[in-house]
């Protein structure tokens, strides 16, 4: 059988160490705790004992031995079902089969035969990709369609006259987007000649022929599982370890009443469910590791060496990243997935299944482009149409074709073709007018005198410069405030005074004049009237057999450094009042939890517990507030400038910066299964740095916009210019 034209469902298989009915197990401990077993220390071997039993059976060569699921295949034969041994369970022949079909109302896989239909099964359940099928369906010949509605709607027979005469486009409407069932099958189609066209293609350039930040290779992580997974197991184990420390100390004093063995089947229970929800946890917090090289892709769902994919670039013509399939780690089934990598061959034959869940789809798109993989998405979102404000105009400003802002009589007006200002808006309305850059183009803003914001539009659809309108209301008399330019005024006023001030060592640089080229060596020699070698630095002199006159200087000049992000006027950004409150709350609560406990825990031994209580109690409350006072003190913030984007303490501490020309917007990560986060990525779409602490957003946006940082992924939304025209 030809393995390029056959498809494999996606499949969990056996051989992994997991405890044998720990839930029998578990009653069973409790039930001997119960019982008055004599002598002690052989009631508490047996609870042990029955306690260990499900991960000692786990453990067994028997139990890990490998047991394959039954998974689905489509080949030359059909569509099968191959159980144990490789023995076909279901088979559907391929010469009966006269059409496949996908109906999008509960994903099911629906079989035309000559005697009727049959569901088989959801694709999520056999383990099938809607792609994968529909390209594999069609190199075999099978006819492949996608159907809106249901399955049973396939094989009600009262549906059947009614399917016979209706034709293949009557659902189409005369006008409008397609119906889900056919936007569904053109997806497919264009994702099918897209896998087309990049395996006609020739290869694109390897890491020899690629600039140097493709030569090396890209590590792209999941975010770490919070709490960690060393913590965890830490936890896990020490439950387990209090369990089994509780219950040997009951044995210790005798176990002779009801209370104390009904504590101790307490503690076993405990200490398994405990065990149990860390090996639970573990298994969900795996970690997913992509190595992108431009010769090969190693992927790694799970630790240990095992479970590395290794998948060589010579054999992928294309990877397709959207939704997909994973298994699900407890059960092993094939479960949904936000984000999957499915690797096809040069012969369209689906090489491998590559686990993407939790990584960031943007990020990983652009990864795998940068080292030359043709990479394929289901569908780019429609461009958005930018929102410009300009539903604030009046309507005189509709009114009036080619029509201009101008600052007339102390105010604004707004002046038709003729120059004739027939709409005004007097000084004492305009509170503010601020100039900034959105998307790379010039905005302006009025506020009124309360500090509302009530306009805003972009100075092209006004027939404004950005200059023409700063410098006339500054010559009015109207508060103008134009951040970016006076920033860009004060750099250049700095460079200019810094020619002023003494000279840096490193920042000092010469140049000399076009005849005067070995100066240097007249410069090595010392000047002519005794002056000591130990002088500092200073001006060069040309030498008489350079052509320059003896002792002229050259031209000396300061090149003073950029401003850095750390440096540059900017604004400073803190977190919100609100989570400052919220974490001091969650601070106190917490350790006041913990005295709590710890004086129902400690204290029979401690002189009872209102004993303990009325000490530990007020001890949580200040070992709370002086926590995380000591860390609050010293919390981070963020600055934005013109020369990019730092996170500082309050000390003064540089935790990171990024200069200007490395960021490529900044904003909150929506990607799926992790918590939304202020994130900083490159021009690329690759996630730079992530701010842990959490900014006013309207302000972090605002100081954004002010000192040109871009604010949203690079290229998400495909900001447009605005229209020349209202």
């Amino acid at each position: 059988m030809n393995a390029d034209t056959e498809l494999v469902g996606l499949s969990g298989a056996g051989g992994r160490w997991r405890p044998v009915a720990a839930g029998p197990f578990a009653l069973l401990a409790l039930a001997l705790a119960l019982l008055p077993i004599r002598p002690v220390w052989l009631w508490a071997l047996l609870i042990a004992v029955v306690s260990a039993s499900p991960w000692v059976l786990g453990a067994a060569p028997e139990a890990r031995r490998r047991r394959p699921r039954p998974y689905w295949r489509l080949s030359a034969a059909g569509l099968e079902r191959i159980g144990k041994g490789g023995l076909s369970m279901v088979r559907y022949e391929r010469d009966r089969i006269d059409g496949l079909a996908i109906t999008t109302g509960d994903g099911m896989l629906t079989v035309f035969h000559r005697f009727g239909r049959t569901a088989v099964g959801g694709l999520t359940a056999m383990g099938l990709e809607p792609l994968a099928l529909f390209v594999t369906a069609r190199r075999l010949g099978i006819p492949m369609h996608v159907l809106d509605g249901e399955a049973s709607d396939l094989l009600d027979p009262a549906l059947d006259e009614a399917l016979r005469h209706q034709g293949a486009d009557a659902d189409v409407p005369a006008a409008g987007p397609l119906p889900r069932d056919h936007a569904a099958e053109q997806r497919l189609l264009d994702q099918e000649a897209a896998l087309l066209a990049a395996v006609h293609e020739p290869p694109r350039a390897k890491d020899g022929d690629g600039p140097a930040r493709e030569r090396t290779e890209f590590r792209l992580d999941t975010p770490d599982p919070l709490p960690s997974r060393r913590r965890v197991a830490l936890l896990g184990t020490l439950t387990a370890v209090l369990g089994g420390v509780m219950i040997v100390r009951i044995a210790v004093q005798g176990a002779g009443g009801f209370e104390a063995r009904l504590a101790a089947g307490c503690w076993a229970l405990a200490a398994i469910t405990g065990v149990l929800a860390a090996r639970r946890r573990l298994l969900r917090a795996a970690r997913v590791r992509w190595t992108i090289t431009a010769e090969r892709l190693l992927v790694r769902a799970r630790p240990g060496r095992r479970r590395l994919q290794d998948l060589p670039s010579g054999q992928v013509a294309a990877v397709v990243v959207g939704p997909g399939l994973r298994l699900d780690p407890l059960s092993g089934e094939p479960r949904r997935a936000e984000l999957a990598a499915l690797a096809f061959g040069h012969r369209m034959e689906l090489v491998a299944r590559l686990p993407a869940h939790g990584l960031d789809g943007f990020q990983l798109a652009h990864a795998l482009d940068d080292h030359g993989y043709h990479v394929i998405t289901p569908g780019a979102r429609p461009p958005r149409r930018p929102d410009y404000g300009l539903e604030g105009l009046p309507d005189i400003f509709a009114q009036v074709p080619g029509g201009r802002l101008v600052v007339a009589d102390g105010g604004l007006g707004w002046a038709d073709a003729a120059g004739d200002v027939v709409l005004k808006m007097p000084e004492d309305r305009i509170g503010g007018i601020e100039l900034l850059t959105i998307a790379g183009h010039a905005w302006v803003r009025l506020y009124d005198t309360d500090g509302d914001e009530f306009f805003a539009a972009p100075l092209s659809a006004l027939r404004i410069s950005r200059t023409d309108l700063r410098e006339s209301a500054r010559k009015a008399g109207l508060p103008v405030n134009d951040a970016e330019y006076d920033a860009y005024l004060s750099a250049a006023f700095h460079s200019a005074m810094s020619t002023l001030t003494a000279p840096e060592p490193e920042t000092r640089a010469t140049a000399s004049l076009p005849g005067a080229g070995a100066a240097a060596d007249g410069a090595s020699e010392g000047a002519a009237d005794g002056s000591s070698e130990g002088a500092g630095p200073g001006p060069r002199e040309a030498s008489p057999a350079s052509g320059g006159l003896a002792g002229e200087p050259d031209f000396a000049f300061t090149v003073p450094d950029p401003p850095s992000p750390v440096t540059a006027p900017g604004a400073l950004l803190d977190a919100t009042r609100r989570s400052r409150v919220g974490t001091y709350g969650m601070s106190v609560l917490l350790c006041e939890a913990v005295a709590l406990i710890g004086a129902v825990w400690l204290g029979p031994d401690l002189g009872g517990f209102g004993t303990t209580a009325s000490w530990s109690v007020p001890a949580g409350l200040l070992i709370g507030l002086a926590g995380y006072w000591l860390y609050d003190r010293n919390r981070s913030q963020l600055r934005v400038s013109s020369a990019g984007l730092a996170v500082v303490t309050r000390r003064g501490k540089v935790e990171w910066d990024l200069a200007r020309d490395r960021i490529g917007g900044v904003g909150i990560d929506e990607a799926a299964e992790r918590l939304p986060r202020l994130v900083v990525w490159g021009p690329s779409g690759r996630v730079l740095r992530q701010v842990t602490f959490p900014p006013d957003l309207d302000e972090l946006r605002r100081a954004c916009e002010r000192y040109g940082v871009p604010w949203g992924p690079p290229d998400a939304d495909l900001p447009a210019p605005p229209p020349p025209e209202l």
